[in-house]
C-alpha cells in the first residue's frame, strides 16, 4: 500500500511529541531529586585551646613542626535512592519503526509522446518494405538474368546448329558441283571421243555412199525413221520417270537434249514454253538423264546433237 503525504505528516508530527514529552519528563525528574535533598542550616562546630609551642616538651615540639600529614577524606555520603531520570528514548530506525517508512520517490518515467511513437513505426514500416520491395527486385533481376543467359545459349546452339545446317549444305552444293564438274568433264572427254569415232566412221562410209541417192523428199531424211527414233527417245524416258500427279495424262512439254553420238546426254532442259510445274518439269529432266544412253543404234541417220524432243505424259 502507498503511503501519501498525510501519512508522512502525521508521523513526523508524533515523533516532535513524543520527543517534547520525553524531555519534559526529564527536567521533572532532575528538579524533583534536587528539592528532596537534606540542607544543614548551621554547619559543623568547632573548639580550640590556644598553647604556647615553646612550652611544649621536645618530642611533641618536634611532632608539631613535621609536616602534618592530610587525612584521606571520608567518602561523600552515598545520596539517597531515587528514581534514575528517564533516559531519552533511542531514535526509531526505520525499520523499528511503527510507521511505515517513507519509500524513495522513484524519478518518473517519460511518458512517450504517441505522435513520436507513430512517427518511428511508420518510418521503421517504410524501411521494411522499402527493404522487402529491394529483396524482390533483386530477386526479378537474378530471375530476368538467368532467364537472359537461358535464351542467349538457346540462341547460341540454334546459330550453331544453322551454322552447321549451311555447312553441310555447302559441303553437300561443293560435293554435287564436283561432281557434275566431273560428270561434264566426263562427257566433253566421251563426246570428244565419239565425234572422232564419228568422223572416221563417215570418212570411211563415203566411198560407198557417194554412189547412192539419199531418200526422196525431206532433205534427205526418212520420215519414219524419224518418228521411230522420237518415239524410242520418249519410251525410253518413260521407263525412268514417275509422272507427278500435278502432271495430266497426255500434256506435252518439248525437252531440249543435248547429246552425243552413242546417246549419252550431256544437258537436257525443258523448253520455257512446256506447261509442266516445277516439279514437273524437274523431274522430266531427271529422268532424261537417267535413261542414257538414248537409243543410237539404228538412228545414225536421224541423230541430232541437239534435239528437241516433244514429250507426251503417260505412264508405265
Amino acid at each position: 500500500m502507498r503511503e501519501t503525504r498525510a501519512d508522512t505528516r502525521i508521523a513526523f508530527v508524533g515523533a516532535l511529541a513524543l520527543h517534547a514529552l520525553l524531555f519534559a519528563l526529564l527536567f521533572a525528574g532532575m528538579w524533583w531529586t534536587r528539592a528532596a535533598a537534606p540542607v544543614s542550616a548551621a554547619g559543623p562546630q568547632i573548639e580550640a585551646d590556644l598553647v604556647d609551642p615553646n612550652a611544649l616538651a621536645a618530642p611533641l615540639r618536634r611532632a608539631l613542626e613535621a609536616p602534618a600529614q592530610r587525612e584521606p577524606e571520608p567518602p561523600p555520603p552515598e545520596p539517597e535512592q531515587s528514581a534514575p531520570p528517564p533516559q531519552p528514548l533511542p531514535e526509531p530506525r526505520p525499520e523499528d519503526s511503527q510507521v511505515a517508512p517513507q519509500p524513495q520517490a522513484q524519478e518518473r518515467i517519460p511518458v512517450p509522446d504517441t505522435r513520436e511513437q507513430e512517427r518511428v513505426e511508420r518510418d521503421a514500416e517504410a524501411a521494411r518494405r522499402a527493404e522487402r520491395e529491394q529483396e524482390e527486385k533483386r530477386r526479378q533481376e537474378q530471375i530476368d538474368l538467368t532467364e537472359r543467359k537461358r535464351q542467349e545459349e538457346a540462341e547460341k546452339k540454334q546459330r550453331l546448329a544453322q551454322q552447321a545446317k549451311q555447312q553441310e549444305i555447302a559441303r553437300q552444293l561443293e560435293k554435287i558441283r564436283a561432281e557434275r564438274e566431273k560428270a561434264k568433264k566426263a562427257a566433253d572427254l566421251a563426246e570428244q571421243k565419239l565425234r572422232q569415232l564419228a568422223d572416221a566412221t563417215a570418212k570411211a562410209a563415203q566411198p560407198a555412199a557417194s554412189g547412192a541417192a539419199p531418200p526422196p523428199g525431206n532433205g534427205g531424211v526418212d520420215p519414219g525413221l524419224a518418228a521411230r527414233y522420237a518415239a524410242a527417245l520418249t519410251e525410253a524416258i518413260l521407263r525412268n520417270w514417275t509422272r507427278p500427279d500435278s502432271v495430266p495424262l497426255g500434256q506435252r512439254c518439248q525437252i531440249n537434249i543435248k547429246q552425243v553420238p552413242g546417246g549419252n546426254v550431256i544437258d537436257a532442259k525443258v523448253d520455257p514454253s512446256c506447261p509442266y510445274d516445277e516439279l514437273g518439269r524437274r523431274s522430266i529432266e531427271a529422268a532424261v538423264l537417267k535413261a542414257q544412253p538414248l537409243p543410237y543404234a539404228g538412228f545414225e541417220a536421224v541423230f541430232n546433237r541437239n534435239l528437241k524432243l516433244n514429250f507426251q505424259a503417260a505412264d508405265r
